[in-house]
C-alpha cells in the first residue's frame, strides 16, 4: 500500500469561474490558476503523485507549457489513472477536505464527489470530501482564498 498527501490553495478573484471538483459553483469570483484553478482536484492528484513517488504537478503539467492553460483539471486526474495502471496499483480511498469561508459548498458536496469518482474511475464509496471554514481565521478565513488537503491510499490491483 501506499498513501499520498496532497494540498493546494488559490486566491479568489473577479471574473473566474469558480471550479471545486469538476463541478461550477455559483459565485462572484473564481480561483486564479494556469488551468481551472480547481484546488480540490489539484489537491487530489497532488496526493496521487506524492503516493507514487513520482514529483508535483508542475512537474507533469508546467504552467510553462501553454498546453495545459485553461485545462479541466478533472483531465489531470484521469490523465494520472494512466500512471496507477503502468504500476498496477488502484485507488483504494479518498479522503478530502476543502476550506472555504464562502461560498456556501455543502450543497455541492455529492456532485463533487460523483465528477472525481467518474475522472478517477473508481466507485464512489471510495471518494468522500469534506467541507470546512477557518471561521474568520487567516486569509481563507477573510474569503481571500480556498484551500484543500487530500490523502489517498493506493494498493495493488486484485488479480483475476
Amino acid at each position: 500500500m501506499k498513501i499520498g498527501h496532497g494540498f493546494d490553495a488559490h486566491r479568489l478573484s473577479s471574473g473566474r469561474p469558480l471550479i471545486l471538483g469538476g463541478v461550477l459553483i455559483p459565485h462572484d469570483r473564481g480561483l486564479e490558476g494556469y488551468s481551472d484553478g480547481d484546488v480540490l482536484s489539484h489537491a487530489v492528484a497532488s496526493a496521487i503523485l506524492g503516493a507514487l513517488g513520482k514529483g508535483d504537478l508542475g512537474t507533469h503539467f508546467p504552467s510553462s507549457d501553454t498546453k495545459f492553460e485553461g485545462m479541466s483539471s478533472l483531465a489531470i486526474l484521469r490523465q494520472l489513472m494512466s500512471l496507477l495502471d503502468i504500476e498496477s496499483l488502484q485507488l483504494s480511498n479518498l479522503d478530502a477536505t476543502v476550506i472555504a469561508e464562502e461560498p456556501r459548498l455543502a450543497p455541492f458536496r455529492d456532485k463533487m464527489e460523483g465528477q472525481i469518482s467518474q475522472s478517477l474511475n473508481v466507485s464512489l464509496t471510495r471518494i468522500n470530501v469534506k467541507i470546512t471554514s477557518t471561521d474568520g481565521l487567516g486569509a481563507i478565513g477573510k474569503g481571500e482564498g480556498i484551500a484543500a488537503h487530500a490523502v489517498v491510499l493506493l494498493s495493488e490491483m486484485k488479480k483475476s
